[in-house]
Formats: C-alpha cells, sequence, structure tokens
C-alpha cells in the first residue's frame, strides 16, 4: 500500500474514533428553553431555560434583577440558588416559582439586586444524587448568562429544599458564600419519612458531621416554633452543633409560624442584607 494512502487512512481512523469518544462522553448542557425569545431578557421578569444531563433535559428559570444596585465594576451581580420543597416538585418548569421565593420576588421584581436560580425536582425525589447535580448545573449555566458573581453566590430552601441545601453545601462546600435553610434539617423529621441529609447519613452524629464540613461558611438559619412537618429540633440541633464547632452562624425562630416560615424569611429584610454582605472565604 502506497505511504500517502497508509497515512490517509490512519489520519481517517484517528477522527472517527475522536468523534466517537466525543458522542460518548456525558456532559452538562445549557440552553434557551423552545419557548424563550431570542429578544434580550427584559430586567426584574422570570425566563425559562433548560438543562440537559445524562441525557435528559430540565426546565428551570431564572429570575433576572433590574436593579444594578449591587452589580460590582465587571458588571457582575449576586447569584441566589433555590431550591424548592415537596409540594413544588414535576417537570412543569413553573411550580418551583409559586411558593416562597417566586412570589417575593415578584412583588419586590423592579428592587431585587440578584440572579435567583429556580432548578425543579422531578416528581418524588430529593435534592441529591443527579437532581443535586443538575440544580447545580442550573447554577453554573444561569451564572454564565447572566453574568452572576462566583465569589457571591448563596444558597437556600425551605423544606425538603431546607435538607437540599445542607446536602448540596455538603457536595460543593467551597461553593457558596453564605447558606440560608428554612424549615430544613439532617435527619428524618419523622420515623415514617425517608427524607434525610444522604452526605451525612452514615455518620455516629449527622449534625456534627454536617458542622465540621461546613464550619467555615456563615449560615443563618429559620424555622418555625410551631411547625408539625419538620419539627423546629431539627434546626435547634444544627445550630447548636455549629455553635460548638466555631461556626458564624445565626438561629431565628418565629414563634408563632407554622411549616410556612418561608414566608417571614424571605420578607426579613435583615437576612437579605446579612447575605449580601458575604463573600466567598
Amino acid at each position: 500500500m502506497p505511504l500517502t494512502l497508509r497515512r490517509t487512512l490512519s489520519l481517517m481512523a484517528t477522527s472517527m474514533l475522536l468523534a466517537l469518544t466525543v458522542a460518548c462522553t456525558t456532559t452538562p448542557s445549557a440552553s434557551r428553553s423552545a419557548d424563550a425569545s431570542s429578544e434580550p431578557v427584559a430586567a426584574g421578569e422570570f425566563v425559562r431555560r433548560t438543562v440537559r444531563l445524562d441525557g435528559v433535559e430540565r426546565v428551570y428559570q431564572v429570575f433576572v434583577p433590574a436593579s444594578t444596585r449591587l452589580q460590582d465594576a465587571a458588571g457582575r451581580r449576586p447569584v441566589v440558588l433555590f431550591l424548592h420543597g415537596s409540594g413544588e416538585r414535576g417537570a412543569d418548569g413553573d411550580k418551583q416559582t409559586a411558593v416562597g421565593l417566586g412570589p417575593f420576588l415578584r412583588a419586590h421584581a423592579q428592587r431585587f439586586p440578584a440572579i435567583v436560580v429556580f432548578p425543579q425536582s422531578p416528581a418524588e425525589r430529593s435534592w441529591d444524587g443527579d437532581v443535586a447535580a443538575m440544580a447545580l448545573a442550573t447554577l453554573d449555566a444561569a451564572t454564565a448568562e447572566f453574568g452572576g458573581d462566583p465569589d457571591r453566590t448563596y444558597l437556600t430552601g425551605l423544606s425538603r429544599g431546607g435538607y437540599g441545601t445542607w446536602e448540596l453545601a455538603l457536595l460543593q462546600p467551597q461553593r457558596f458564600a453564605a447558606l440560608a435553610p428554612v424549615c430544613g434539617g439532617i435527619t428524618s423529621p419523622r420515623a415514617e419519612s425517608p427524607l434525610a441529609v444522604e452526605a451525612v447519613a452514615g455518620a455516629a452524629d449527622p449534625f456534627e458531621a454536617t458542622a465540621t464540613r461546613l464550619h467555615h461558611l456563615p449560615v443563618w438559619i429559620f424555622h418555625g416554633g410551631r411547625d408539625d412537618v419538620v419539627p423546629p429540633q431539627q434546626s435547634r440541633r444544627m445550630h447548636a452543633a455549629l455553635q460548638a464547632a466555631g461556626a458564624d452562624v445565626r438561629y431565628t425562630e418565629f414563634p408563632d409560624a407554622n411549616h410556612n416560615a418561608w414566608d417571614a424569611t424571605y420578607n426579613y429584610a435583615p437576612m437579605w442584607d446579612w447575605m449580601f454582605g458575604q463573600r466567598r472565604r
């Protein structure tokens, strides 16, 4: 066989192998959703986006702020990742903005200064495993598209999303500048409930294990004193464990609130002032 032909065939084989390798590699990818306009995004509104992970496409939403109050010299703004509770799970791409932080943002759309990312957990799932990976992929995509500041990236969630706040922070402890879990917990709230933070489920003391790994993070925990879904003892124990570990931690318990402590939390201006004052350490 002529040398030139052998070289040509060798190059063709190498190219085919490279193409096959790339095609078989799984990486998160993000895009505008099919109904997203190609026109510039209107500030102070929610936009739909999609992210694909392991061949599965999930819809998420992003609140794009109108306010430039906290925009830095490079044009970057703070980013908040919000994790919803059990009732907002699904695949419609909308319910995750209906409870908690979403209604607050609609009421303060022109004044709120941060990008907020709203992933949606599939039905009957928690914020762990591939669902946690999906949530972090939406954060990556929104931060890149809308000019988020990696050093001012915050994590909050309510109920099951409060558990998820601890879960994601344990998965990426250097990612976030501060945490604000609301009516969440670490261990199962009831004997019949399987809900727990998987990252520390095998620890002798999951609260102590969480505090040991997250003591470097500023944390403000919120709970309702009359919560009959996730007892406030979950947050009280986590607060005590973080205090013992020397963490910068605060705890606010609303004495008359049941499980919906998120309404009081997200309307509490000092919480936002505190959060946006934190930078990644």
